[in-house]
């Protein structure tokens, strides 16, 4: 059964000659936004396709906090940050923070199709990203001054909505070592890819912030952690940094 609200998203973003056919993709189960092909993220039209995650709104906070945070801790006049984006997907947040900020940005992922979707994002709106294929640091050589990251982290065992499972890539879903493995990975290995003065911005699933937190305290030496909620006051981001 299409719910009201992906109907209203065909009616919304759709031309109306082509509602007919939205309607009957929702009912053969197709994600809304891959239907109309792009989404709103952070004000910025960023197309999506089943090569890449759906943004969500809780990423749009998550690069709301980070800029805030990178004020915070760099300063208001800033320039030339370095800042990597891990598993970028469709590139919304590496694109959101390079319009945001006068920085250098790079995006990376292990999906080549979705780098594809980065790079014809970050086209559209004229910007000059950096788009690596890497298995998190396994292609990257510089080091930076920001690292965010909103990486698989559903357990391989979870229960996810049918309409998530059977659209959007499991690839950038799920991760081993309930839902851990990333989180863990990239603070195991940062030391080697930040400067002094860092931050790392993690978006989480519920319940993992005290986990990551014990690996940033285990790998990094003297980091202030915090977690935070997102709008459902829900356990959803994790800030790790050093000023």
């Amino acid at each position: 059964m299409v719910r009201d609200n992906d109907r209203e998203y065909i009616y919304k973003y759709l031309s109306k000659d082509k509602w007919e056919d939205g309607i009957q993709l929702l009912e053969k189960g197709i994600a809304p936004q891959y239907i109309v092909g792009n989404v709103d993220f952070y004000g910025n039209l960023i197309e999506v396709n089943s090569d890449v995650l759906i943004p969500r709104f809780e990423t749009e906070l998550l690069v709301e906090k980070t800029i805030s945070y990178i004020r915070r801790i760099f300063g208001i006049d800033l320039y030339n940050l370095n800042i990597l984006d891990i598993g970028t997907g469709s590139g919304c947040i590496a694109i959101s923070l390079k319009k945001e900020l006068d920085s250098h940005v790079m995006g990376i992922d292990i999906s080549p199709m979705a780098l594809e979707v980065a790079k014809r994002n970050a086209s559209r709106h004229s910007l000059d990203i950096d788009f690596v294929l890497s298995d998190i640091f396994s292609n990257v050589s510089s080091s930076f001054d920001v690292i965010v990251s909103n990486p698989p982290y559903i357990r391989e065992d979870e229960v996810v909505e049918k309409i998530v499972l059977d659209n959007e890539p499991h690839v950038a879903l799920y991760a081993k070592e309930n839902g851990l493995y990333f989180y863990h990975e990239i603070l195991k290995n940062a030391s080697k890819y930040l400067n002094s003065m860092f931050l790392i911005a993690f978006e989480i699933g519920v319940g993992q912030g005290d986990k990551i937190k014990e690996f940033a305290k285990k790998y990094l030496d003297d980091v202030n952690v915090l977690i935070e909620n997102d709008y459902s006051d829900r356990e959803r981001f994790v800030f790790i940094y050093r000023d």
